[in-house]
């Protein structure tokens, strides 16, 4: 029953602050409780527009019960009746889930508890929610806060998160496409890494947008600037890229387990061949130690062994390694691993320069997967995820590191039988051990529904964005530990740049919207503006440098790029080796027309003999 005057089992200590208080606070009474929700009864009529506006879905209300006020969150309306009368009093029942309470301590502050001790009677009066209560349900409790967008319902009110318990006990950003999530993750970075300045991230970017988020505080890398040498990767990963994603032939497999030792020990070793061939097991060295080996050597020993063979049966085994291996290494694209130069002991180079150590003023690594073959991106990833979390381990939590991964479903499947088991296991790790040393893990997924549910159970905090697949709905459904699970009802229905936030790093559970960036700190800012203030100068698009990209070769640039008729390359960054210049005629291999037209001239008849 809708009551008109507030005097009616209102406690004058908890809600009448001030006598020219408005009755309109009053909204309804509570006629049902079953300990989680309670329903409340009032009425709604055209010249009490105000009250009927605060009976909306996604509201706070407050029931008072004296010393104790009990927040609710309304998640459904509905009129007894399937009738409107316009000019009476129409009756309606709001459901309500409750949340925790609010109490006043001794300094006269509000302070919010989880869970309910009192719960509502019959009658209790249901109010307006106050905005001190708001912010105290919201109130992080003493912990380091940052503020990243303004409340939903009440836009007065900042949105904070505990920054530490956030990052500690890692975090996930979930939403389908175009919801504005790359931009909301780029909005927590930027904010980790001003509140934590010992912090360096490595965001594995398989879009490349990123890089253009924080163009002071990043450097990107790709397969131009990484350097990732082959005897860091371990025998799993090194087979991933030698077969390009396909199953490895065990008994190959088992040569390579053999072979890489005794290379890595002809490295270590100068003095000869009867040092290459004695056992290892007194050094420690395996197939995956991380310690340099030459390819070449294990070519040669595969020769050797060839040259050994009393048989002919084992032959073509040794014959289609060496085969694969040559292949790996002929090609252009993946001269990030087999370059010449990576065959010296770089480690420190390496680990320094990805995980910026020293960080030099820029602790934010954008690594472009987007130009990384698609056979070796797992191998990668496998890599780094494995060095990030061996790095923190042995640097006993002096290192902090935040490995934030893109499109994590590609990466850990909720299928095991898909993607690479290597770096499923690297991720997992940080996900389940990492917060012990100081390596945390971000998950960004537009399909929680394919990510692997252990490593989203590792996720202690989740801002779940819009989400239109029910299957990826129910996922975050099971992942909501407290009594607000109703709030995830709206996961369909919300807006650009709106989130859920819920979990160990908010006070509570919320509905909030994330701050407005500017277009320069966009993800993929510079990508846009580059095409449109760089058009093709008549529509049309270079073939040559499709083909070039395609064969793994840099593309002639004669002249500056974004002159006319020169095609830009949004890859290119500061700090890149030029372009390789145009090859003179003269030095240039002979196309086939010509060496036939040096060797016969223009005879019709030995050019039809020789064809």
């Amino acid at each position: 029953m809708f009551v008109e005057r507030a005097e009616l089992g209102e406690t004058t200590s908890q809600e009448r602050r001030d006598g020219k208080q408005p009755d309109s606070r009053v909204l309804g009474r509570v006629i049902h409780c079953d300990g989680a929700r309670a329903t409340l009864s009032a009425f709604a009529c055209d010249d009490r527009a105000q009250v009927l506006g605060q009976w909306t879905v996604g509201r706070m209300i407050s029931i008072n019960l004296g010393t104790i006020r009990t927040v609710g969150l309304v998640y459904r309306i509905e009129t007894p009746v399937p009738a409107w009368d316009e000019g009476g009093h129409n009756p309606i029942s709001v459901h309500v889930e409750l949340i925790g309470e609010v109490r006043d301590t001794e300094t006269g502050g509000p302070t919010f508890d989880r869970g309910i001790t009192a719960y509502p009677h019959v009658g209790a009066v249901a109010h307006r929610i106050r905005a001190r209560d708001i912010e105290a349900v919201y109130d992080l409790a003493g912990r380091r806060g940052l503020t990243i967008g303004q409340l939903s319902q009440d836009e007065s009110v900042a949105a904070r998160i505990a920054i530490d318990d956030t990052l500690d006990r890692h975090f996930a950003v979930v939403g389908t496409t175009g919801v504005g999530k790359s931009t909301a993750v780029s909005l927590l970075v930027r904010k980790a890494v001003e509140a934590r300045p010992d912090l360096r991230v490595l965001i594995l970017d398989p879009h490349n947008e990123f890089s253009t988020a924080f163009p002071e505080q990043s450097i990107r890398i790709n397969t131009q600037t990484l350097e990732l040498p082959f005897w860091l990767f371990r025998l799993e990963e090194l087979a991933e890229v030698l077969y390009r994603g396909r199953e490895a032939v065990p008994e190959e497999l088992d040569l390579l387990r053999d072979l890489i030792p005794l290379a890595k020990q002809n490295y270590r070793n100068s003095a000869g061949a009867s040092v290459v061939r004695r056992s290892t097991d007194a050094a420690g060295v395996t197939a995956d130690t991380p310690v340099p080996y030459r390819m070449a050597d294990v070519v040669t020993l595969i020769d050797d062994r060839m040259g050994l063979l009393e048989t002919k049966n084992d032959r073509p085994l040794y014959r289609a390694l060496r085969i694969r291996i040559h292949s790996a290494m002929n090609d252009p694209s993946y001269r990030f691993m087999f370059a010449a130069r990576l065959v010296d002991d770089s480690l420190h180079q390496t680990i320094g320069h990805i995980f910026r150590v020293p960080h030099q003023g820029r602790r934010i690594t954008c690594l472009d997967l987007s130009v990384l073959p698609s056979e070796v991106v797992n191998s990668v990833c496998s890599v780094l995820a494995r060095l990030a979390f061996d790095l923190a381990l042995n640097s006993h939590g002096r290192l902090k590191l935040l490995v934030l991964c893109e499109e994590a479903h590609r990466y850990m499947p909720a299928d095991i039988r898909l993607g690479f088991a290597p770096t499923r296991h690297a991720l997992s790790r940080i996900a389940k051990e990492g917060r012990k040393y100081g390596c945390y893990l971000g998950v960004v997924t537009q399909r929680p529904g394919e990510l692997d549910p252990t490593v989203l159970s590792q996720c202690s905090t989740i801002f779940a964005m819009r989400l239109a697949n029910e299957v990826d709905q129910s996922i975050i459904r099971k992942a909501i530990a407290d009594s607000s699970a109703s709030t995830l009802s709206f996961l369909s229905s919300m807006g650009q740049r709106e989130a859920i936030a819920f979990g160990e790093g908010v006070a509570a559970t919320m509905r909030m919207k994330f701050e407005y960036l500017a277009p320069s700190q966009l993800p993929g800012s510079a990508l846009k503006r580059l095409d449109e203030t760089a058009p093709a100068p008549n529509g049309d698009i270079d073939i040559h440098t499709l083909v070039a990209g395609l064969r793994g070769t840099a593309q002639p640039a004669p002249e500056t790029p974004g002159s006319l008729g020169v095609p830009v390359d949004p890859h290119r960054q500061a700090g890149d080796p030029p372009p390789l210049p145009p090859v003179p005629p003269e030095k240039r291999a002979p196309q086939p027309e010509e060496r036939f037209a040096r060797r016969f001239g223009g005879d019709d008849a030995l050019r039809r003999l020789y064809e």
